[in-house]
């Protein structure tokens, strides 16, 4: 079975390294069109979906796929570009007969009751349209979702009344899955996990072809639009290009919350903080004092371009009660982007980390890489972002446990170890500090699945299996 099994993983990329990127499938796959599906069927119109996430994840590609292939008409207004007759139409929208037939002839579309779905893009920008959900809902004549970013900025809800009939589920860019699928690479998760799930090591071929896909995810970042760059192109380049101008939308944004620019210096300072190894982010320069830094971080947070890790004071269950409201790291949303970001004011040829990443060269200094991309990971499947420092006084140094995850009355403690590592300190002192506390400690790495101990080694590739 072992030897059948690494076989077909074997085989599978074999033929994966053949295929040409260009000739890839199924790009607009996405794992949260099954949770549209499910919102619909449980919803029976009595609800609408709010989709949340940072600009140009994908909201708006994935809603209008769902909606030509699930409904027999649909109508969807970009609040971007919509004119001031259209915004005006949800100012006090009485009447609703006369709403449904402005709508219909200014986009020439014919409704059809309960098989009609109505989106509302960028809904944020329109907070009337937002707040006549409860009336439309309540109708029930037919299907809403809202997509938006910075959807709870002060301005953005100002004088509105939030309806209790919004669903909110948030969209992130595209996993390492998502992405395989994007480059044509269908069943090859399936043969993963099944060795994940039966401790099986891949075999240096197999392991070595994984990791080269897995770094490629890495440098091209699952945004969509950076991934029909690359599907196109086959340019790391012309890839680059494309997320710098994402990361210039998002400075945009921060402009629209704070004039004074502090926001985007809060944002820019994050590749530095987490290559200096802090044991939390210290942005109180970047703000502009303490009082700055807590006025700010909410709408840093509401952009999502950032994930955050909060501090376990006292790790072990129920961390997301006892975690610390202080101490906390970021990282960026996209690894892909974190790594355009860190050169960002470089030209793509001075960017190191394509070309060292690239041929499995990157030095320690660049290990933090992985460390946003495992964040990224288990932001992706719903797991809450936790880690814990502490103070060894024999050492005179702080250690600290990079992940940790729950595992019924216990956590996990986990190590990201990005380069060629020998020790495991941080996770030693860890379990002598609280050894009724963790089970199944972890290490993550470049390297094949394995065991040292009680140590579970496992490649990055795998880490969406945890």
């Amino acid at each position: 079975m072992v030897n059948f099994l690494l076989r077909k993983t074997q085989d599978s990329l074999e033929r994966g390294r053949k295929k040409t990127y260009s000739s890839a499938i199924a790009f607009s796959r996405r794992k949260i069109y099954d949770r549209l599906l499910a919102w619909k069927g449980r919803s029976q119109g009595k609800t609408a979906l709010l989709i949340e996430g940072a600009r140009r994840v994908g909201k708006s590609t994935i809603v209008e796929e769902f909606a030509k292939k699930e409904y027999s008409s649909h109508l969807l207004i970009d609040f971007t570009s919509a004119g001031e007759e259209v915004k005006g139409l949800f100012e006090a929208p009485r009447d609703l007969d006369y709403l449904f037939l402005r709508l219909q002839l200014a986009y020439g579309v014919s409704f059809k009751r309960r098989d009609t779905l109505i989106v509302f893009g960028e809904v944020q920008l329109c907070p009337k349209a937002r707040q006549a959900i409860k009336l439309l809902v309540k109708d029930g004549r037919y299907d809403y979702i809202e997509t938006g970013s910075l959807l709870s900025i002060r301005k953005n809800v100002e004088g509105i009344l939030i309806p209790s009939e919004e669903r909110k589920i948030e969209m992130r860019p595209m996993d390492f899955e998502e992405f395989l699928w994007a480059i044509g690479e269908g069943g090859t998760v399936s043969l993963l996990r099944e060795a994940y799930e039966k401790r099986i090591p891949l075999g240096q071929a197999a392991h070595r072809e994984m990791m080269r896909k897995f770094r490629l995810y890495m440098l091209v970042g699952g945004m969509p639009q950076a991934v029909e760059t690359f599907l196109e192109a086959n340019d790391l380049s012309k890839v680059d290009e494309t997320k710098r101008d994402i990361l210039r939308l998002y400075e945009e944004d921060f402009g629209k919350i704070d004039q004074r620019g502090r926001l985007s210096a809060l944002f820019l300072s994050i590749p530095g903080q987490l290559a200096a190894n802090r044991t939390f982010f210290q942005g109180k320069r970047a703000a502009g004092g303490a009082d700055r830094l807590e006025e700010l971080l909410p709408g840093l947070l509401e952009s999502k371009t950032v994930l955050a890790k909060r501090h376990a004071d006292d790790p072990g269950p129920g961390m997301s009660r006892t975690a610390s409201l202080h101490k906390f790291k970021l990282y960026l949303l996209d690894t892909g982007l974190y790594v355009t970001e860190c050169f960002r004011d470089k030209s793509f040829t001075e960017n190191v980390i394509y070309r060292k990443l690239l041929s499995d060269k990157l030095p320690a200094n660049l290990g933090y890489l992985y460390e946003n991309v495992v964040a990224q990971t288990f932001a992706a499947s719903g797991k809450g972002l936790f880690y814990h420092a502490f103070y060894d006084e024999e050492a005179n140094r702080y250690y600290e446990i990079d992940f940790l995850l729950p595992e019924g009355d216990k956590v996990s403690p986990i190590e990201i170890k990005g380069a060629a590592w020998r020790a495991h300190r941080s996770l030693d002192l860890f379990r002598e500090k609280y050894p009724s506390r963790y089970v199944r400690p972890r290490i993550i790495h470049t390297k094949d699945r394995g065991r040292e101990g009680e140590i579970d080694l496992i490649p990055v590739y795998m880490a969406m299996f945890l």
